[in-house]
């Protein structure tokens, strides 16, 4: 690859010395490529069954990953139905040094796209609780559709500074995962672009930047809390020195380990990790949801629709604004709500919305997180569910009126409404795929 940018290479010989020579070569092959599994949907061995494409060996630092092979993975029905996510490689090996048990409060303090945040709720299990942030609202998009589409059922995305979180969240959280905003040097080799927009300059902002976003996670570990700091960039400013800076300044932090994988020693493009330990400080929480608004008559509507339509209750659901009806964990910060004056909520477990103030109609969101054995269901063949998934109406012989869902292989693909041996589309017009 010529076109590397000078002062890069210069850099990298010098942090690198007799192993420079290998790292350039290797921007002369083409970049790995990798899925997730997604555990909360699929095992391992349906998926391996069902893969569209080659799996080339599972990625060593994560139980559910795979290296592939082949063109266009994202569109496949199996990534409609939310049973794996595509991500890099070595984008997977952050997450696991969080060593998180189900039941703790997790944050993910720069989410988007959503690839860390689903594989962190996959380590979650259902339990406990995830607070997705992405600063950029145009980012919160995608972040929200991967959340919804992998069946999370314990998350909610926010938009916030940083400063913001903190003052709300202190000392709140058991885990932190500050994927950092970065220079983004290794993913030069499958992302081209990216080259003609590094400059030393950029790095210098992202390492100020990368500082402040630090400080403020600190406040939000609770004593004997853990905090990874990951980066997919080689700077040793914006990895090493800004560990050892966070360092000097937080007294109450220990470093437990840290690691730089490169793409001439490992198969993939490249990360940064650094995990930390707070060994001192309290431990609190903000204000916590309740469950007392069954008596309003949003929920009684959502109630009289679920006898009909889900084969066990939802513990936990809430009236907000405008018709809506969500659902939190045990646990849940009041601000999953609907936010305050500077935490934005951007997604936050819909189950649907009251119609004309006399009908409960279900979310998208609501459906991809059902199982067989929680919702009526229509199962069908791959054929079928390629013709649901391009928005047409599919055969039911037999089915019973009323809403079901569209099951593949026991993985929800979204809602239909069953009327005399037909179902009618609900999947969400966004959604159909191009087939």
């Amino acid at each position: 690859m010529a076109d590397l940018p000078e002062a890069f290479l210069e850099r990298m010989k010098i942090q690198l010395g007799p192993s420079y020579e290998a790292f350039k070569a290797g921007y002369e092959k083409p970049a790995e490529k990798g899925v997730r599994v997604n555990s909360l949907k699929i095992s391992k061995e349906d998926f391996e069954r069902l893969a569209p494409f080659e799996l080339d060996g599972e990625v060593e630092w994560e139980r559910c990953g795979y290296y592939v092979k082949g063109h266009a993975i994202g569109k496949t029905l199996l990534h409609q139905a939310g049973a794996f996510y595509v991500q890099e490689p070595s984008a997977m090996s952050a997450v696991p040094e969080l060593e998180i048990e189900p039941g703790d409060k997790v944050l993910d303090m720069c989410a988007a796209p959503g690839g860390k945040s689903t594989q962190i709720a996959q380590y979650l299990k259902g339990e406990g609780y995830l607070v997705s942030n992405e600063i950029n609202r145009k980012r919160t998009l995608a972040l929200c559709e991967n959340i919804e589409r992998m069946g999370l059922t314990n998350a909610i995305v926010t938009t916030a500074e940083p400063e913001d979180l903190s003052f709300y969240f202190d000392s709140f959280f058991d885990k932190i995962l500050v994927d950092a905003p970065c220079s983004g040097e290794g993913m030069f080799r499958k992302d081209r672009d990216v080259i003609y927009t590094w400059s030393e300059g950029i790095v210098k902002k992202c390492a100020a930047r990368q500082k402040e976003i630090l400080a403020e996670a600190a406040k939000m570990l609770a004593a004997g809390g853990r905090l990874v700091y990951s980066t997919c960039t080689f700077s040793e400013d914006e990895d090493e020195n800004q560990i050892s800076g966070f360092l000097e300044s937080h007294p109450d932090f220990r470093l437990v380990r840290m690691k730089k994988l490169y793409p001439h020693e490992i198969r993939g493009e490249g990360h940064f990790v650094s995990v930390l330990e707070k060994t001192d400080g309290s431990k609190k929480s903000s204000s916590q949801m309740k469950p007392d608004s069954e008596r309003s008559a949003a929920v009684r509507l959502y109630r009289e629709w679920e006898k009909d339509t889900l084969l066990e209750p939802i513990q936990n659901v809430y009236s907000g604004a405008s018709g809506k009806v969500h659902t939190f964990p045990d646990g849940a910060p009041k601000v999953a709500v609907c936010g305050n004056t500077t935490i934005d909520v951007r997604r936050n477990n819909l189950l649907g919305d009251i119609m004309d103030g006399r009908r409960f109609e279900p979310s998208h969101t609501l459906a991809m997180r059902l199982k067989p054995s929680e919702v009526r269901h229509i199962s069908v063949d791959e054929e079928t569910a390629i013709r649901y998934l391009k928005g047409f109406p599919i055969d039911c012989p037999g089915a019973e009126s009323g809403w079901s869902v569209v099951m593949y292989e026991g993985m929800p693909l979204g809602w239909c409404k069953a009327v005399s041996g037909t179902a009618k589309n609900h999947l969400p017009k966004g959604l159909r795929m191009q087939m």
